[in-house]
């Protein structure tokens, strides 16, 4: 089975110029937690989530209301292609220690984003679905 057969289609993105506050605002009227970062002509620039808000922004003493998104999003995102089989996406969240992709066609164009629980509820293999549960929730080294 394709990635496309089970992946979120046509994500919202927000802009990297958007202010944090819009992309909050964003986060909480589709109750989401990431945001893709949007550029011209729809191209991915990076992710936002509403953990980056809370801890490279609001920790850090950034003004939400004037601070850019382009500020505190990721901007090397791990990806899959649509046409990609679903066990590369369990395969790449497994070494990547993660619990969603982006999805772009071969135009690298946003066209979903597949997730851990896509995996779980879509393709009925609650063993593989464990197994990369299991991989991406190893524990990081602490940084202090």
């Amino acid at each position: 089975m394709q990635i496309k057969n089970i992946m979120t289609r046509n994500p919202e993105c927000i802009r990297p110029d958007s202010t944090l506050y819009e992309a909050a605002r964003k986060m909480r009227d589709l109750d989401v937690g990431p945001l893709p970062v949007c550029g011209d002509d729809d191209r991915l620039a990076g992710m936002i989530t509403d953990r980056d808000i809370t801890v490279r922004a609001i920790a850090e003493g950034k003004d939400p209301k004037t601070t850019p998104v382009r500020e505190v999003m990721t901007e090397e995102l791990a990806f899959v292609f649509e046409d990609q089989r679903i066990d590369e996406a369990a395969s790449t969240m497994q070494e990547r220690q993660v619990r969603r992709l982006v999805v772009l066609n071969r135009d690298k164009r946003l066209v979903g984003i597949v997730s851990l629980g896509d995996l779980a509820t879509q393709t009925g293999d609650a063993q593989r679905s464990g197994e990369v549960l299991d991989e991406v929730s190893e524990p990081a080294t602490v940084r202090r």
